[in-house]
């Protein structure tokens, strides 16, 4: 069976599109947080400026939240990249003709006869060992790996967009219909994230868009809950 083959080009189309996932995915945690956030402040305050304040703390603390956990896991990932391509530097300096059957069993699994397996593994050491290593076994691009900065920069930006939705609607709209209002709206944002995530992840829509109006929905009535219980 003919295996795929990965070109940068179609390298580059999925890393742009699992960019762009993600900060769908951000920009749901953002909608999904805030939105219980000021709808339970609201059941228990009528002031609408405790409920923007708040609303703005939850913000500011989520975005810079989801900030530092994105720039701590994919500096551990990077981390990790860098020590896989120095120890495999390592190797083919020390036992050369080992790390190319390395190579070329590699792609006799994927289904090339024996002799042409050693000639390709041959060939792609010969031009850059490392960078034949590397790609064939750890999928890494050398000198391409992840940035932290730009990852969490990004989190914090998709969380941010989310997140002014709920906060600017419970803030505008009339006290006696804001909590309603903005539940409704916050729904819509969650099935419209919900569909545009299934999308681009190739999924069932009309699975992620349930699930994803759900979990908002629950989230807004117990905070509701909480905060009518529990009054300023």
């Amino acid at each position: 069976m003919n295996q795929p083959v990965v070109t940068k080009e179609n390298k580059d189309i999925t890393n742009r599109l699992n960019v762009l996932r993600a900060g769908v995915l951000g920009a749901n945690d953002g909608i999904v947080s805030i939105a219980g956030l000021v709808i339970g402040v609201a059941s228990a305050a009528h002031d609408t400026m405790t409920v923007f304040v708040a609303g703005l703390a939850g913000l500011v603390a989520g975005a810079l939240s989801m900030a530092g956990g994105e720039y701590t896991s994919v500096s551990t990932q990077r981390d990790t990249e860098e020590a896989a391509v120095r120890k495999e530097a390592d190797e083919i300096e020390t036992d050369y003709e080992g790390e190319l059957q390395e190579l070329a069993d590699i792609y006799e699994k994927k289904g090339v006869s024996p002799r042409l397996a050693k000639e390709v593994a041959k060939e792609l050491m010969d031009k850059d060992a490392l960078a034949a290593h590397t790609e064939a076994e750890f999928n890494i691009t050398l000198d391409e790996y992840v940035n932290p900065w730009s990852a969490a920069l990004s989190s914090m930006f998709s969380f941010t967009c989310g997140a002014i939705l709920p906060l600017l609607a419970i803030t505008l709209l009339p006290i006696p219909i804001r909590v309603v209002v903005t539940f409704f709206i916050v729904l819509l944002a969650l099935a419209l994230t919900g569909y545009v995530s299934a999308y681009l992840g190739g999924a069932p829509k009309q699975k992620a868009v349930m699930r994803n109006v759900i979990v908002g929905m629950l989230t807004m009535i117990v905070t509701y809950l909480v905060g009518h219980f529990i009054p300023l």
